[in-house]
C-alpha cells in the first residue's frame, strides 16, 4: 500500500511538472504573439500620427489660401463697387451719351475693353509689365481692376 501511495504521488508530481511545463510553453507562445501584435500596433500608431500631422499641415495651407482668396474677393468687390459708381454717377444714361458723343464714347468703351482684357490676362496668371508695377498716378493705372493690375498703387482720397 505504501508503494501505491508513492507511485500515485510520483505520477501526480510528474503530471504536475508536465502540466506546468505545458503551461509555461503556452505562456511563451502567447507572449510572442502579444509582442508581434504590439509591434504592429506601434507601427500603425506611428503611421496614423504622420497622417494626422500631414492633415494638420494641409488644413493650415487651405486656411492660408482661403484667407488670401477672401482678401482677393474683397478687393474685387471694391473694384466692382467703384465701377458701378462710375456708371451710375448722377443718373447718367449711357445710351443718350452714346448718341450725343459717339466718337468719345467709342474711344472710352474701346479703352475700357482693352483694360478689361488686361484684367482677364492678369487674373489668368500673366506677368505684370514694368509700367503696371511703377504706376503711381491715377492716369497711369488700369481703372477696371486697379488692385489686380497695379498692386503698388495706393488710392489717396
Amino acid at each position: 500500500m505504501f508503494s501505491t501511495i508513492k507511485m500515485a504521488i510520483a505520477i501526480m508530481l510528474i503530471t504536475g511538472i508536465a502540466g506546468a511545463g505545458m503551461y509555461v510553453m503556452k505562456l511563451r507562445a502567447d507572449n510572442a504573439t502579444l509582442k508581434a501584435n504590439q509591434l504592429k500596433l506601434e507601427t500603425a500608431v506611428e503611421e496614423q500620427n504622420k497622417v494626422l500631422e500631414q492633415q494638420k499641415a494641409d488644413f493650415e495651407a487651405i486656411m492660408e489660401s482661403n484667407k488670401k482668396l477672401n482678401v482677393l474677393i474683397g478687393t474685387f468687390k471694391k473694384d466692382l463697387d467703384d465701377l458701378d459708381k462710375r456708371f451710375t454717377k448722377k443718373n447718367r444714361d449711357i445710351g443718350k451719351l452714346s448718341i450725343k458723343r459717339t466718337d468719345s464714347m467709342e474711344r472710352i468703351i474701346n479703352k475700357g475693353g482693352k483694360n478689361a482684357a488686361r484684367c482677364i490676362e492678369l487674373a489668368s496668371g500673366a506677368e505684370h509689365t514694368e509700367a503696371e508695377l511703377k504706376a503711381t498716378l491715377k492716369s497711369e493705372i488700369n481703372p477696371e481692376c486697379p488692385a489686380l493690375a497695379n498692386p503698388n498703387f495706393v488710392y489717396y482720397e
